[in-house]
């Protein structure tokens, strides 16, 4: 069996990008972008006021001058006129373009405007203060946003404010969710008593869109092989990714991997190191497509999906990968044999690195994962002390 490193590197290594699409920016938010963006204009573009308030010569303020003729008012995007004299002053706005002649903004709450006139106290003065010089965040044709960077608020007012109408993303990656067996009920359906509830596609498609992936289709196929071909071969031949829970493992019923076999679904491994999800399954279709086949039990499912998948996904979409975060262990780990053990845990503050083990009564026992934050992996075998470093993995 390959160790979760060994497994997420074949996976990383069978991956292709996908393709990309032009679109609006207003249609942008959670995109991945395809491209990189430079500055149209030195950022800012001219020497910008930064407080309402008067710009005078800074001179004059030294010369002892503190009653200034007001010349007039300049707005943010209104052309400006010079400043003439040392004794003069030029009433400006927030955003608004320095006034040529002058060098210094006095803040409004210094100033005593009246009858034309503006008089300032003895405060400390500044030559340049309040001043957002021009070319101070970046000059015209610096890079500003680079491929692979997900488009938030902050990014895409950067690609509006560099005269960017529309952006090349990543296409959006069409995720098919699907559920084998048929012990598998919904939510809303009569439930006889050999039967459970459908959770896994739930869990699934919620942790999915958290992290911004919206095209997803949720399908429940039975435990019928001329069904799962069929309706897998639909599915491959519409979608980008196929995540599958349950049928993997080594049950009479357990068809999933001789189906994708069947569809040219070339088997890259089956079976990982580790306690949950050792029966991982995955998978390349003939065209490219990866297909992952996760153990049926609910915490499992979980698992495989956060340390494997969504890290696939990310390189899928152009993502730029995020290293993997690290966690302190509260109360150590007294090892195990032969496989990585993931251990769901609680942090013990929003910002804190130190975490609590806490254990489940097994990979059925998804109710145990309330109020966790995540997983930590650690190694077979080894004893940690209180405060070994270990990777986490935020649900």
């Amino acid at each position: 069996m390959l160790t979760p490193a060994e497994a997420a590197m074949a996976i990383d290594a069978a991956l292709t990008s996908i393709a990309s699409e032009n679109i609006a920016l207003e249609n942008a938010a959670g995109r991945v972008l395809a491209e990189s963006l430079s500055a149209e204009r030195d950022l800012p573009p001219f020497d910008r006021v930064a407080m309402d308030g008067i710009a005078i010569r800074h001179s004059g303020w030294i010369a002892g001058i503190r009653r200034y003729t007001v010349d007039g008012i300049i707005g943010a995007g209104s052309e400006p006129f010079a400043l003439t004299s040392d004794d003069h002053c030029i009433e400006v706005m927030t955003g608004a373009m320095m006034p040529p002649g002058a060098d210094t903004v006095i803040p409004v709450e210094m100033i005593q405007l009246t009858d034309g006139f503006a008089i300032l106290g003895e405060e400390s003065v500044s030559l340049g203060a309040n001043i957002h010089c021009q070319a101070s965040d970046g000059l015209a044709g610096d890079l500003v946003l680079t491929a692979g960077t997900m488009l938030r608020g902050p990014e895409l007012a950067i690609a509006a404010s560099v005269g960017r109408a529309r952006v090349t993303v990543a296409r959006q990656p069409k995720l098919a969710i699907i559920s084998t067996g048929d012990e598998l009920v919904g939510p809303d359906a009569d439930l006889k008593p050999w039967q459970i509830r459908r959770s896994n596609a739930h869990g699934i498609a919620a942790c999915l869109r958290s992290r911004a992936y919206s095209s997803l289709t949720d399908v429940h196929i039975v435990d019928d092989r001329p069904q799962l071909t069929a309706r897998l071969g639909a599915l491959l031949a519409s979608h980008d990714v196929l995540i599958l829970s349950g049928g993997v493992s080594a049950g009479r019923f357990d068809y999933v991997p001789g189906v994708l076999a069947d569809l040219g679904v070339r088997r890259v491994f089956h079976k990982i190191a580790q306690r949950p999800g050792k029966p991982l399954w995955f998978g390349v279709s003939a065209d490219g497509k990866p297909v992952f086949a996760l153990p049926g039990n609910p915490v499992s499912t979980l698992v495989c999906l956060v340390r494997y998948v969504l890290p696939a996904l990310e390189r899928l979409s152009g993502r730029h990968t995020r290293p993997v975060a690290m966690a302190t262990l509260q109360d150590g780990w007294a090892g195990n044999t032969g496989l990585t053990a993931f251990i769901p845990v609680v942090r013990a503050g929003p910002n804190d690195p130190a975490v609590r083990l806490h254990q489940t009564r097994g990979s059925g026992d998804f109710i145990s994962l309330v109020g966790t934050d995540g997983f930590v992996e650690l190694p077979s075998g080894v004893r940690l002390a209180p405060g070994a470093a270990v990777p986490f993995y935020n649900w």
